[in-house]
C-alpha cells in the first residue's frame, strides 16, 4: 500500500506519564482511571485517545462515502466511539471492545445505515479492528 501520510507520537511513563506527537501539537498527561487501579488524577488515557481518533476517522470516512454518493452530511453529524478495556478470556493480556454510534440529523435512518456501513468498510480504524492488523515491534 502506498503511504500518503506518516506521523509519530511517543509516550513516557506508560499509563501514568506523558504522550507527545512529533510536532508537539499533541502533548497530553496520561493517568490511570480509578477502574484500572489509578488515583483518578486529571489526564487522559490510551482508551480515550483511541476513542477520539476512531470517532474522528470514522466521521471522515462517513463524509467521504457521502460525497461519493452525493449525499449532504449536516455539520452537526457526530460519531461517538465507546472503548472498553479488560482482560482477555485466554488470560494472556488485555483486549479492547469498541462500539460506534453515528448520528446524522435529518437523514432517513435507512440512508444513514447504508452510509455508516460503507464508512465502516472505508475507515482504516475499522479495517484494522476487523482484520487484526499485524504491527511490527522493533527494539531500538
Amino acid at each position: 500500500m502506498p503511504i500518503l501520510y506518516t506521523t509519530q507520537a511517543s509516550a513516557t511513563g506508560g499509563r501514568a506519564g506523558r504522550a507527545v506527537s512529533e510536532n508537539g501539537v499533541l502533548d497530553v498527561t496520561l493517568t490511570v482511571p480509578k477502574e484500572l487501579g489509578g488515583d483518578g488524577a486529571t489526564g487522559t488515557n490510551p482508551e480515550q485517545l483511541f476513542a477520539a481518533g476512531y470517532s474522528a476517522c470514522f466521521l471522515g470516512a462517513l463524509k467521504f462515502v457521502a460525497g461519493q454518493q452525493k449525499v449532504k452530511i449536516p455539520e452537526d453529524t457526530t460519531v461517538s466511539a465507546k472503548v472498553g478495556i479488560g482482560p482477555r478470556e485466554d488470560g494472556t493480556g488485555f483486549g479492547i471492545d469498541v462500539a460506534l454510534t453515528v448520528n446524522i440529523p435529518g437523514l432517513d435512518r435507512t440512508e444513514a445505515e447504508k452510509l455508516a456501513a460503507a464508512a465502516h468498510i472505508v475507515c482504516p480504524y475499522s479495517h484494522a479492528m476487523r482484520t487484526s492488523t499485524e504491527v511490527p515491534v522493533t527494539v531500538a
